[in-house]
């Protein structure tokens, strides 16, 4: 009922209304990757991003925010892969960028 409420009081699609949302936070989608150290990859990211982030969450992985963008990266229960969400706030480019830069660093480049 919330849903259909905000179409109403918006004038708008269920379809624009989400897209409104992916563009005001872009996200890479869940990356999967197979590791040889998940535990050492993941100590890297956490050295390398936890001295300047605005907040940590250790709930589901590590879940690391800053003013403009953040990311969660977790070890699968079910798979031998880690899982990496990155998402910005309206700056595509700047998600691309720190997606490629975390995997880089999680592959140990």
């Amino acid at each position: 009922l919330l849903v259909a409420e905000l179409l109403c009081l918006k004038n708008s699609s269920l379809k624009s209304l989400v897209a409104d949302r992916q563009a005001a936070f872009p996200a890479s989608g869940e990356i999967n990757r197979k590791l040889r150290n998940a535990a050492e990859a993941i100590a890297r990211i956490r050295a390398q991003y936890e001295p300047a982030a605005a907040h940590i969450d250790t709930t589901d992985g590590i879940s690391i925010e800053y003013p403009e963008w953040r990311f969660n990266l977790r070890t699968s229960n079910t798979e031998p892969v880690v899982r990496l969400n990155v998402e910005s706030r309206a700056d595509v480019a700047l998600m691309n960028e720190k997606t490629t830069e975390l995997l880089h660093l999680l592959s140990g480049e």
